[in-house]
């Protein structure tokens, strides 16, 4: 039997290599479908049912987008499966892998992520009939589908986007330090190899582009669910957007006693109630401190 430590080390090497060989997957299918099952995170419960075909009720995908250091498996393992029981064709991908980097995901260039989001649309488009999905993503997974959407022309293929805590105008170092204390190892990766870390950084250059000329596009609803006790991007109000089709919303608001942070919003009843009811706005109702999805 291999030592406990050569055994660890065994783990790492695999799990890197196997995200690493599924985003080159990803790149040499040919069919959008088996593109984006390439990029599929495994395991998450309600999501990912390649033969889920839309109801007239529910007639967009979710398209679930993970944050910083997470991966698509630990991010929704509360969101995935309360919207699948409410009928919706749930999809959750794991992205932004770094050549080099074990375990942590969404740690490349953002831009390369959105690239992979927009391989994971097409397949999910292609896989359910669907003309448009909806899109609900965390931290970063709430900002970097807005590249898509500017830039890979994402626009025509998504029909609204909830972010909960969202980068979209960027954090300081400090912020994205306190996040990688809660993911073992990722406070190296942060200071030697996280490119989507210095993209999330208040004033850089991906952001600039990103928010240059207004934050939305035209034809695309959006909904912002924060937390005043966000202690990663700070202050909480910079996650907001502003222009048409955008709606904002402070957690606390809704809930005074909700103290969900940065993390624990992924997980809360309060902001899934309110991402559901931005996804079927016409069947809303009130959002309280007993709203449990």
């Amino acid at each position: 039997m291999l030592p406990r430590r050569a055994l660890r080390s065994l783990l790492v090497a695999v799990t890197a290599l196997l995200g690493t060989t599924l985003l080159a997957s990803a790149a040499q299918a040919t069919d959008p479908v088996d593109a984006a099952k390439a990029l599929a995170a495994p395991g998450v419960p309600g999501a990912n049912d390649w033969s889920c075909h839309p109801s007239a009720a529910h007639p967009r995908p979710v398209v679930l987008v993970h944050g910083t250091f997470a991966d698509g498996t630990v991010n929704w393992v509360a969101a995935a499966p309360a919207l699948a029981a409410r009928g919706y064709c749930v999809f959750a991908l794991t992205y932004g892998a770094q050549a080099g980097v074990p375990v942590l995901r969404a740690i490349g260039p953002v831009a390369g992520s959105a690239a992979q989001l927009s391989t994971f649309v097409d397949g999910v488009l292609a896989a359910t009939g669907a003309s448009q999905v909806d899109i609900v993503g965390h931290s970063q997974g709430g900002m970097m589908p807005r590249y898509y959407l500017k830039f890979l022309g994402g626009a025509a293929k998504v029909h609204t986007l909830v972010g909960l805590a969202p980068s979209n105008h960027g954090t300081t170092l400090d912020g994205l330090a306190t996040l990688a204390t809660q993911f073992p190892g990722a406070t190296d990766v942060l200071n030697s190899a996280c490119p989507a870390c210095v993209d999330q950084f208040a004033g850089s250059d991906l952001l600039s582009r990103l928010n240059s000329g207004g934050d939305t596009v035209p034809g695309v609803s959006y909904t912002v669910i924060a937390s005043r006790y966000d202690e990663v991007v700070t202050p909480y109000s910079t996650q907001f957007l502003s222009g048409g089709g955008v709606h904002n919303v402070t957690l606390q608001d809704l809930c005074a006693a909700d103290i969900s942070e940065h993390v624990a919003i992924a997980f809360d009843p309060v902001a899934l109630h309110e991402t559901e009811n931005a996804l079927d706005p016409a069947h809303a109702s009130r959002t309280t401190c007993l709203s449990h999805g």
